[in-house]
């Protein structure tokens, strides 16, 4: 069958972010099968409209990243662009159309009514080439786990049992996109995640167990990503150090096979060994992205973080011995915030030197989580509850409002002190420095 593998994401700040997911998509399907990626990242409208027109897919996957940008600062709700992008596809061709993706997972049965797709990919994006093949051979899809139809019920699937195989990009237009926008393309080294973090959907995407890629794998696609152009690697994993072992032994896979350009990834600030941030910069590694949250003790063992204030700041003081870049996540107005406990996150920050500060007021209420049973218990939202457009738990002591005055204040005249992604003027700065040639996520220009 001829399937159009079609990425919608558009959005640039702080940076645009290579569509990882269709390439495992693409990877997992039959040799039997014609597959082209569309990247609306890279062609506008009108080629695509051409290339309907020239491929004439019979399946179209959409890929549903994101729902929205979960800041309730500065709203952006993005369905709406997928609804209107499935509407055009409609009127343009016969294609079976099918969504799936990280976002779709979280509220599969509602974003499927709301796009009106044929079919919907609950989980792990490798089922969608089980949805092909029977469809191919006339077989009825509603068999297969974690595909959602008209009149079926979603269930999640258990993670996907079978291999990962990933499609490697090569140099063509939609690698080339990102090497001139920042140089950056993705890897990932495992799935799953053991955190039970109270507001966090992601164990509900890919499982709350590790499955750990083999770390010379790792390091042969990242040598393959190389090849392909990209002069800097970011790895997705929600956090590269929560299997600490598997980590080191990723980082010196990455080191032993000679990969010769730097990266970056996602890390908790948990307790670490002596020398762990040293392994990591003698591997390439250049950004620590700290997923922080909050330095207030009582907020932290609230949200259920695997770590506390001293864990935190140290981290910070390993990693920026090794020679890293740092910089911290914040994510405030979760259960029990109050204007104390902001000031005591705050206070704590003010010890953290030469780093960046990204706040995010407003933790998003999502089904299937225990922040969702909180609210619900609270009467703060009820079965019933729409969550397709963002409903922001409320705390009790401090409104959301007087929590982003806190933070402005605290950061007034500081460029390191973000609400937020920084907006339009740092998106800007970023264009400046990306046309300069520089790579990676460029948020250490901001440092102090």
């Amino acid at each position: 069958m001829r399937v159009l593998l079609l990425s919608p994401n558009t959005l640039t700040a702080p940076y645009p972010v290579y569509p990882l997911g269709l390439d495992y998509v693409a990877g997992s399907l039959s040799a039997a099968h014609q597959v082209r990626i569309a990247d609306l990242q890279v062609i506008d409208q009108a080629a695509l409209a051409d290339l309907l027109d020239e491929f004439v897919p019979e399946i179209i996957g959409i890929a549903c990243r994101n729902i929205d940008n979960t800041d309730a600062t500065d709203p952006l709700f993005l369905l709406h662009g997928y609804q209107e992008l499935v509407s055009w596809l409609r009127q343009r061709s016969a294609a079976v159309i099918v969504c799936g993706g990280c976002g779709f997972t979280i509220m599969p049965e509602r974003i499927f009514e709301f796009l009106g797709t044929d079919y919907g990919i609950i989980g792990e994006g490798e089922r969608f080439g089980l949805l092909v093949d029977a469809l191919a051979q006339g077989h009825d899809p509603a068999a297969i786990p974690g595909v959602l139809m008209a009149g079926g019920v979603a269930v999640q699937p258990p993670p996907w049992p079978g291999t990962l195989s990933r499609r490697l990009p090569i140099q063509d237009e939609q690698s080339n996109f990102y090497i001139r926008n920042g140089g950056m393309l993705n890897l990932q080294s495992k799935r799953g995640c053991s955190f039970r973090c109270l507001y966090c959907p992601y164990p509900r995407v890919e499982g709350g167990v590790h499955r750990l890629a083999e770390p010379g794998q790792v390091a042969r696609i990242a040598l393959g990503l190389q090849a392909a152009g990209a002069r800097y690697l970011f790895i997705t994993d929600s956090a590269f150090n929560s299997d600490i072992s598997h980590s080191l032994a990723v980082a010196q896979a990455l080191r032993d096979c000679g990969l010769s350009i730097p990266w970056g990834a996602f890390f908790a600030p948990i307790a670490h060994p002596p020398g762990y941030f040293e392994a990591m910069a003698a591997a390439g590694c250049r950004h620590v992205e700290f997923g922080t949250e909050s330095l207030a003790k009582g907020m932290l063992q609230v949200l259920r973080k695997p770590f506390c204030p001293p864990d935190a700041l140290d981290a910070h003081r390993q990693a920026r011995t090794a020679g890293l870049h740092v910089a911290h996540y914040f994510l405030l107005g979760g259960p029990s915030e109050s204007a104390a406990t902001v000031a005591e996150s705050l206070d704590l920050i003010e010890q953290l030197d030469k780093t960046v500060f990204f706040f995010f007021i407003g933790i998003r209420i999502y089904p299937g989580t225990a922040l969702y049973d909180q609210a619900l218990a609270e009467g703060q939202i009820d079965q019933a509850a729409d969550l397709l457009k963002p409903v922001f738990y409320r705390p009790d002591a401090i409104d959301l409002a007087a929590i982003e005055a806190q933070v402005a204040q605290r950061a007034a005249g500081r460029r390191n002190w973000l609400v937020g992604s920084g907006g339009a003027t740092v998106a800007a700065t970023a264009q400046t420095l990306r046309q300069r040639g520089l790579v990676g996520p460029l948020w250490e220009y901001l440092a102090r």
